[in-house]
């Protein structure tokens, strides 16, 4: 899951500050589960911006929509009747979901007001944990499903830094240690004699370093 979070109101209110017309629109999927940009999310913010404005004395049109999905064009093109009232959009999606608005409707601004933060899961109500980097090359077979790129804070592959005490992170020691976590798993797997191989630095290429990744799947297109 992608999270994000709320920018401060200050940024926000300065960012549309030129525009008289604005839609604040709200994304149901990623963003709503991390209580960021969900259609409770936008309904408040949409409140808050206008009376922010009337106490400012600023005549200012502000309404509200939420989409199923914002980085889906097929939820996007929903907009299609209604964008034309609009100086502006102010978006609750994640940078996926900005951008791909954006795109679809290039003459009006798409703002956004979250900022995306990582790709995590929910560990309880109200807590959300980094589990994962988007590095193109899946590794957690080897690590017994626990990743040592994204939840070590060293980002080591081959055994622990020595720092850690007590299975609690050397740097930050509110993080358990990813390694204690590591070996821990893979003994009760019985499979710790992974631990023997040597693993080469990580090839970041597949993460970014040549534009845009993009997934093709011709069985799923039309």
């Amino acid at each position: 899951m992608i999270t994000g979070e709320q920018k401060p109101i200050d940024e926000i209110r300065e960012m549309i500050a030129p525009y008289k017309r604005i839609l604040v629109l709200g994304c149901a999927s990623c963003v709503a589960e991390c209580a960021a940009g969900g259609e409770k999310e936008t309904a408040m913010l949409a409140s808050t911006l206008r009376i922010a404005a009337k106490m400012k004395g600023e005549d200012v049109l502000i309404e509200e929509k939420t989409l199923d999905r914002q980085c889906v064009r097929d939820f996007v093109i929903l907009l299609d009747d209604i964008i034309e009232k609009y100086d502006a959009v102010l978006s609750l999606g994640c940078g996926a979901g900005v951008q791909a608005v954006a795109e679809m409707f290039t003459e009006v601004p798409i703002i956004p007001a979250i900022n995306t933060e990582f790709l995590g899961e929910t560990r309880d109500q109200g807590y959300w944990l980094e589990s994962c980097l988007g590095c193109g090359d899946c590794m957690l077979h080897h690590f017994g499903g626990i990743c040592p790129v994204a939840r070590c804070s060293k980002q080591l592959f081959n055994g622990p830094c020595g720092g850690a005490m007590d299975g609690r992170c050397e740097i930050n020691p509110d993080v358990e240690c990813a390694w204690h976590l590591i070996v821990d798993r893979l003994t009760k797997f019985g499979a710790l004699d992974r631990l023997e191989n040597i693993y080469p630095p990580k090839d970041w290429s597949k993460k970014q370093g040549g534009g845009p990744r993009k997934i093709v799947r011709e069985d799923q297109q039309k």
